[in-house]
């Protein structure tokens, strides 16, 4: 269990400054910090418990894709410390998430269905309604190229909002400078992940980055590619040219099954946060086990270090740093 008064007790000694996130937790020092991924698991911007062995897969595959993709865009890795924990640089994060889509799905369909207007998604290739976006699309339109339709960086318990590349300029949020380096890593970061993992038999429907400036360079941050930040499926699943055939719901290795069981309840952010079956935390580290394999090739290791024994690794090696 991730208990903050377990962390508490281990890491103020160090001194460096704690904030903890919905899945996260980070100690910062002057130009460098620890992030330690934790068991947490969050959907619609709540915490909903915890699912054991989450948090080794995430890091272990963010760190395989921080990897795979460190001669795209640079990262802030420094060094990886245990199966849950990393060494990162200390950049400004940008407050904007950068969410990339190659389909149509997810809440991005949702507000479409809803006749909401998405920013940054495109015309589709129905007839358009009076705001430029398609009138007659549907669940799983596989755009022409990758779109990307930003939002906004909620704190915990606030939802996070879409907005538009103009608004984010305009609101000094970022600038266009910036903005369009933004716009062409994240482009760039999709279709190596995409084509990566074509070749291991999956689908990357859509993801969303996070980036950072450190010195005036940009960095990618946060995660890269999990099933937490993403949405996979598997591409047999599909037609030849990538489209979903009509009627057909992919497998999704991904967060979406507990979004979908968090929808059937109810829930979708708002009042009480309901507690996960254990079927349900199975299936959900079931499915991430198995992108995990499927992405790398490897089989999952879960005989891991004990949280309570690598946070104490941790803490100790911080307290080596200057």
């Amino acid at each position: 269990m991730s208990d903050p008064a377990l962390f508490e007790k281990l890491f103020a000694p160090v001194g460096w400054q704690r904030r903890s996130g919905k899945v996260r937790e980070a100690f910062w020092g002057e130009d460098q910090g620890v992030i330690i991924t934790t068991d947490r698991v969050s959907a619609f911007d709540a915490v909903l418990g915890e699912i054991p062995g989450k948090g080794a897969i995430l890091n272990q595959l963010s760190q395989f894709w921080f990897d795979a993709t460190s001669d795209v865009l640079p990262n802030h890795i420094l060094q990886k410390l245990g199966p849950r924990s990393s060494l990162v640089r200390r950049c400004e994060v940008l407050p904007v998430e950068v969410i990339v889509r190659a389909y149509l799905t997810g809440s991005a369909w949702r507000a479409v269905a809803a006749g909401q207007i998405v920013p940054g998604m495109p015309v589709g290739d129905g007839p358009s309604d009076s705001a430029g976006q398609s009138a007659g699309i549907r669940e799983f339109h596989r755009f022409e190229t990758p779109c990307i339709t930003p939002s906004t960086k909620a704190e915990i318990g606030d939802h996070d909002e879409p907005i538009s590349r103009e608004d984010i300029i305009a609101r000094g949020l970022v600038s266009a400078e910036v903005w369009q380096q933004v716009e062409r890593a994240a482009l760039a970061l999709f279709a190596r992940g995409s084509e990566f993992a074509q070749r291991q038999g999956l689908v990357l429907v859509d993801t969303k980055y996070e980036f950072g400036l450190y010195q005036g360079r940009l960095y990618l941050v946060d995660e890269v590619h999990t099933p937490d930040s993403s949405r996979y499926w598997y591409a047999n699943n599909l037609n030849d040219d990538g489209t979903v055939p009509a009627g057909l719901t992919p497998r999704q290795l991904d967060k979406e099954f507990l979004r979908n069981f968090l929808r059937e309840t109810g829930f979708t952010g708002d009042g009480p946060v309901p507690e996960l079956p254990q079927s349900v935390k199975e299936e959900v580290a079931a499915r991430y086990r198995e992108l995990y394999e499927q992405v790398t090739g490897q089989g999952f290791a879960r005989d891991v270090i004990p949280l309570e024994e690598e946070l104490e690794l941790v803490a100790r090696w911080m307290q080596t740093q200057d």
